[in-house]
């Protein structure tokens, strides 16, 4: 393009393909794509991503500039079909909507029947010799107009509708109005229309579609579309905007409307599974008002069109080798195909679609790794009711999204967010059908019940996408939005009592009943098979109990990357041995404590090591602050309080008070309390500093686990421990930690007569251990990266402080674009780790470096550390299976970048 050169901003859709997703959107790419397979598709064109983000810098100029383009481009549209765009005869109607990069089902707006005014819609009646629809189409426009471009609430067109409907019948649809009835609908609406905007509703149809691409181009950043791109981690790409001839869906009872799927996007299946309903324009389908008809009853009522459609089908999946979502209306007997886009989809339809697509020879293993979002691979381990379990079953809907939930019903989107922030985690947000408006209720609930609506419309389509279990169009209850309840004959569920869904089999249970973990079988297992053949990265566990490992080997883990012994001190039954170790006032109580405390922790790694045989194990030695592990000073300070109340009034009665000695104990706890109290405890007396000052805990801890590993030894048992000391900061601490604890373990070894394959290293926690790497790897046979620690300490953020009072803020003001503490900070905190692990393998070639903190289970993460080349990660037991998929598709795009050098 030259300097003289206007900037391209609209595309025919014969100028489209699908490889322009990013400057057309998805629908814009898509419906050129289908122009090309020579589909019957309604001609139009787009207008691009590029100019929404230039419209929203410069509103005014960028209208002034694509103006004369989009004239342009309307008269090719009224040369195609011989209509005329604002002609009372034979108007040319159109629909303008919205199309990001990504899918966002129903987060922007659609105007349908654009260019109909009082004039026109008596030119539509009398060429078409079908009044009702004509009305029917100026009706819509009007509330569609209304709504998404002038912002006049959708429910104020709604109460007008259902006043007419109800004169007719308590049940009558909007297919039962007749053209005076509808006619009496537009004229109040437009009565509204002029209160709400203080002008009559435009009729020049140039003034409407100008009105509505702008409305379109806002629509990127209304509440749900902006709430959803942060749930979805979508980035700002703008929205195109797709101007295209009307088909009309609502002519008549051989007109209809539908959503189909090459396969059911539920439970993965390969049948074609869809929902339509005659009579009706597509807004009606997808927004669940009207229960729609199943795709095979259309061979029923349609068959020739049924038959076209499966052809259809099957055409577009083999060409874009993934499960498709299309839209299609039949107007007059003929078919349109009006989008299609990879559908959204379950965790376990994605799971089963990507394996069956591999055997059919659609895809190959390493697309089908690549296919699937390792995020919402852990939504596939719902959970299911118990088939033991008694349940009162109160109705029964459509199951839209698998897994089963117990939570209390809440009836206002509102109010399921404000309960999320206040802690609550058992939300189950009952609507009579949820609208865009809703995206952030679903979002802070654990699951969805609709009385209305199919698996197509938006709650099921969210809610999928979420992985969150739904039911939908539950017919049978009848909520009441007002009293916050609803009911099922007699039985009535009001505000915040518990239900249960259960999005597998449609069910809606009364209370909570039990639930049943999940395995991992099937298809499941079959993609986590072809993920292991792929990555190179190793996946181990964070495991702190027996419990905890043998879930690890069940999901897949290769070993365990980090056991935290502190976890081991908090039971129960030991916290009071350990509080008598902290509080012994002598070395020989101390001992005595600690030797109670060894053989319960030697009993733990025993166990341990026993589930994990020849896989290592990493031991983190104690690493929190002491005062953790007592009592709150505020506690106990109430509690003495109340003793000297006590003992006041038996010093009355008696001389001596057997109070007095209870009292001594709680001064000296108190007074211990105070004496570990820190300003900051998390850079304090913890990790290695509390070996070197108290070096009698790490030596007890040490024994307890080369005593294990010894033991184990002799019975046969393979034993790989690793032991990590915390907290290192400086060389100088690591030799002298190591060399006290190496000296226990040689002799233990000895003591035993077996050969023990083990190693000792450190976690990278400190900015300087990482910055002072190559020094560490002189005694550190490994390394582990804290990165919860690490990003505490680069970013200087104290995280339980952080996440409560400012992080929230600097996520909404884009100061932080993601919480360092869910996702690694990979310019600074992954800079960090990058030099590291080049210096330590400086000293010490073949240095097994991994990562053990919260980041070692989030895929974005996982495909950052691949790439630094770090050996494995370390997550908990139920993230393992994300781990498996994200290490793989980091091997596949570290080949394919390869392989572009």
């Amino acid at each position: 393009m030259t300097s003289k050169e206007a900037p391209k901003y609209i595309y025919d859709f014969s100028e489209g393909r699908k490889e322009l997703k990013n400057l057309l959107g998805g629908k814009g790419a898509n419906l050129g794509e289908m122009t090309h397979l020579g589909l019957n598709i309604p001609p139009g064109f787009t207008i691009t991503t590029e100019a929404c983000l230039i419209y929203f810098k410069d509103p005014k100029n960028l209208m002034a500039k694509i103006e004369p383009m989009v004239l342009e481009h309307l008269k090719k549209l009224e040369e195609a079909t011989s209509k005329k765009f604002g002609d009372k005869n034979n108007p040319l109607l159109l629909s303008v909507r919205s199309g990001a990069p990504m899918s966002m089902p129903g987060m922007m707006d659609t105007v349908l029947n654009l260019g109909l005014n009082d004039e026109s819609v008596k030119g539509v009646a009398e060429q078409t010799e079908n009044p009702r629809f004509a009305y029917d189409s100026w009706r819509r426009f009007i509330q569609m107009f209304g709504d998404v471009c002038m912002g006049i609430g959708d429910e104020k067109f709604e109460r007008i509708l259902d006043k007419y409907k109800r004169a007719i019948s308590r049940n009558a649809h909007d297919t039962d109005l007749k053209v005076k009835d509808l006619q009496k609908v537009i004229a109040d609406y437009k009565a509204l229309y002029e209160k709400e905007i203080g002008s009559p509703f435009p009729q020049d149809p140039y003034k409407q579609l100008f009105i509505a691409i702008e409305a379109v181009f806002k629509s990127w950043n209304n509440k749900r579309a902006i709430t959803y791109r942060k749930i979805s981690n979508i980035p700002n790409f703008g929205t195109a905007v797709n101007i295209q001839v009307m088909v009309f869906g609502n002519k008549g009872e051989n007109s209809a409307t539908g959503v189909a799927f090459t396969r059911d996007p539920s439970n993965g299946d390969n049948i074609k599974f869809g929902e339509y309903l005659t009579n009706a324009q597509g807004e009606d389908v997808v927004a669940g008002i009207r229960t729609p008809k199943r795709l095979e009853e259309m061979n029923n009522e349609f068959p020739k069109i049924y038959k076209q459609l499966k052809s259809t089908m099957i055409k577009l999946e083999k060409h874009y080798r993934d499960m498709q979502d299309i839209e299609f209306t039949i107007e007059n007997g003929e078919l349109f195909i009006l989008q299609t886009r990879n559908g959204k989809r379950t965790p376990s339809a994605a799971v089963k679609i990507a394996v069956d697509m591999v055997k059919e020879g659609l895809i190959n293993k390493e697309e089908a790794i690549m296919s699937i979002d390792p995020d919402k691979i852990s939504k596939l381990l719902f959970k299911s009711i118990d088939e033991n379990a008694i349940v009162r079953v109160l109705a029964k809907g459509i199951n839209a999204s698998p897994g089963a939930v117990s939570g209390i019903a809440i009836f206002d989107s509102d109010e399921a967010e404000k309960l999320a922030h206040s802690g609550e985690d058992e939300i189950i947000l009952v609507r009579p059908q949820t609208k865009p408006e809703d995206v952030h209720g679903l979002y802070a609930s654990s699951g969805v019940l609709t009385q209305f609506g199919g698996k197509t419309s938006h709650a099921a389509v969210v809610a999928r996408g979420m992985g969150k279990p739904a039911v939908v169009g539950a017919q049978d209850i009848e909520i009441d939005e007002e009293a916050k309840e609803f009911r099922v004959g007699e039985t009535v569920i009001k505000e915040g009592k518990y239900i249960t869904i259960d999005g597998t089999t449609g069910r809606v249970i009364e209370g909570r009943v039990p639930l049943v973990e999940p395995e991992i079988k099937g298809e499941f297992l079959e993609l986590l098979e072809i993920a292991d053949e792929i990555r190179t990265l190793g996946v181990r566990a964070n495991a702190d109990t027996p419990t905890d490992a043998k879930k690890a080997l069940e999901f897949g883990a290769e070993g365990i990357g980090l056991t935290r012994t502190e976890h081991m001190f908090m039971a129960q039954e030991r916290l009071p041995v350990v509080q008598n170790m902290i509080m012994a006032q002598t070395m020989e109580e101390r001992q005595d404590a600690l030797n109670k405390i060894l053989p319960m922790q030697k009993g733990d790694f025993l166990e341990i090591f026993k589930i994990m045989e020849g896989k290592p194990v990493t031991i983190r030695l104690l690493d929190p602050p002491l005062h953790e592990f007592l009592p709150e000073l505020s506690t106990v300070l109430l509690e003495n309080q109340e003793l000297r109340m006590t003992n006041s009034l038996s010093k009355s009665l008696l001389e001596i008070s057997p109070l007095d000695e209870e009292i001594k104990k709680k001064k000296k706890v108190i007074k211990l309390i105070r004496s570990l109290s820190e300003e900051n405890p998390m850079m304090g007396l913890r990790g290695c500093r509390l070996g070197i000052v108290w070096p009698e805990i790490n030596e007890m801890q040490v024994k307890a686990i080369f005593e294990a590993a010894c033991e184990l030894k002799l019975q046969g048992v393979e034993v790989i421990p690793e032991v990590m000391i915390p907290l290192i900061g400086m060389i100088s601490e690591l030799q002298y930690v190591k060399a006290q604890l190496l000296e226990i373990a040689e002799e233990t070894i000895k003591d035993y007569g077996v050969e023990l394959n083990y190693k000792f290293g450190t976690m990278i926690e400190i900015p300087r251990a990482a910055l002072t790497a190559d020094e560490i790897a002189m005694e550190a046979e490994f390394f582990s990266f804290g990165t919860n620690d690490l990003t505490q300490m680069t970013f200087g953020f104290s995280r339980d402080d952080a996440e409560g009072k400012f992080i929230p803020v600097y996520l909404n003001k884009e100061i932080l674009e993601r919480n360092p503490f869910e996702i690694l900070d990979q310019d600074g905190v992954g800079k960090l780790m990058k030099m590291a692990v080049k210096l330590g393998r400086e000293t010490r070639p073949g240095l097994k470096c991994g990562v053990c903190g919260e980041h070692g289970g989030e895929p974005s993460s996982i495909k950052f550390v691949a790439s630094i080349g770090l050996d494995y990660v370390s997550c908990s037991p139920f993230r393992i299976p994300v781990a498996r998929i994200a290490a793989a598709q980091a091997a596949i795009m570290e080949k394919e970048i390869e392989n572009i050098k």
